[in-house]
């Protein structure tokens, strides 16, 4: 695609003017969201400049596909064309205001055994200061264990048991049985839970009826949480801040907003992407047709993401999905400021808990000592 930029020759001068009146433009359309006409834009930023010749110039960026126009006699709109223009001039901004590097402060000095939880954490707090949905890969760390198993009714014959590890992480899993399940019966399965776990406080009241459910359930899911656990093929990736989508008027349109939503509920494109940003270890954006190959239906949003390292080394990516008309430069320096945070916090993490990790791979399961131990302990 061609880029708009400064030509050689006698066309350098006209072509570097049209350049900055289109960034110009693109700006104050970020922060209004309103078409600008000659007048307004003039009055911002082009004091010398005639009307007539600021409109001779957007009627030259509408023929190159920078700016549309929905009316006759209204002002311009950039295009996709116009964001990534601007996204390119921009890419290399660095300058956090004071205000945004307080609200992320709070994330840079941590160290934290809890690492999966904190990067669940960080994601959350990306969102609501930028006020996109956010999605955030990571490598898997090892040396995790159980510390809970909750287990909720949820008729009379299925619960959700949740599995809560040191590092955060939890784990889900829906558990069948023929026979009913009282709110009584959860309970004293969850403190047969408790003393397979710990040890201690084995229940002495369980029927054999109830002692044999519960056995069966924590074997299921050991098996399950071991397996899923030691079986690293794909990129962990967390998600949050979908409802921070609904505030833009970009996506009043249900199918627009159904374009980004489905790009964001499409795990596999998410892995993509971050898997690209990662790999190349440096800021990307995609803005509309840019997510064609990662979507199933038409994108009306645009995507940043920046990587993030453990010891300088590039371990993930964190990924913010918006509308076309996002704040650019705003981004690029508060992703740059929090990718350096998180890894100034999981670096830190690592070497005081001695935690290793490891980038998925296509390969045989890892089953550690320990672990291998609860899958062969089954027989209790």
């Amino acid at each position: 695609m061609k880029k708009l930029k400064p030509r050689s020759g006698g066309r350098a001068n006209k072509r570097a003017r049209e350049l900055k009146v289109l960034m110009s433009l693109v700006d104050l359309y970020i922060k209004s969201g309103q078409p600008v006409g000659s007048n307004t834009l003039k009055e911002a930023d082009f004091p010398l400049l005639s009307s007539a010749t600021l409109r001779n110039y957007f009627a030259h960026l509408e023929e190159e596909g920078f700016l549309t126009q929905q009316h006759a006699s209204g002002g311009r709109i950039p295009t996709a064309k116009a964001y990534r223009a601007y996204a390119e001039e921009s890419c290399n901004e660095n300058e956090t205001s004071s205000e945004d590097k307080d609200l992320l402060n709070g994330l840079r000095h941590r160290a934290t055994r809890g690492i999966t939880a904190y990067l669940e954490e960080a994601a959350t707090r990306l969102s609501d200061v930028t006020g996109t949905a956010v999605f955030l890969s990571a490598p898997r760390f090892d040396h995790d264990f159980i510390l809970h198993m909750k287990l909720i009714g949820l008729d009379s014959q299925r619960c959700l048991c949740a599995i809560v590890t040191n590092f955060g992480v939890i784990k889900t899993e829906v558990l069948h049985t023929e026979e009913p399940l009282s709110n009584f019966t959860v309970k004293r399965i969850e403190n047969y839970f408790h003393w397979r776990l710990t040890g201690h406080d084995k229940p002495q009241d369980l029927t054999n009826e109830e002692e044999g459910l519960a056995q069966e359930f924590y074997n299921e899911m050991m098996v399950r949480y071991i397996v899923g656990y030691s079986n690293f093929s794909d990129e962990e990736v967390f998600r949050t801040g979908f409802s921070q989508l609904l505030q833009y008027s970009d996506f009043d349109d249900v199918a627009a907003l159904a374009a980004g939503l489905s790009l964001f509920e499409n795990p596999h494109s998410m892995r993509l992407i971050l898997r690209e940003c990662t790999g190349a270890n440096n800021l990307k954006f995609w803005i509309g047709d840019d997510l064609k190959s990662y979507a199933t239906t038409h994108p009306n949003c645009a995507v940043i993401a920046h990587p993030y390292c453990i010891g300088h080394k590039a371990v993930g990516a964190i990924g913010i999905l918006g509308p076309m008309r996002m704040p650019y430069k705003r981004y690029f320096a508060l992703l740059r400021l929090f990718a350096s945070y998180v890894e100034e916090a999981l670096t830190k993490s690592v070497y005081k808990f001695k935690i290793s990790y490891r980038e998925p791979k296509q390969e045989a399961l890892k089953i550690e000592q320990s672990e291998r131990i609860l899958l062969e302990d089954q027989s209790q």
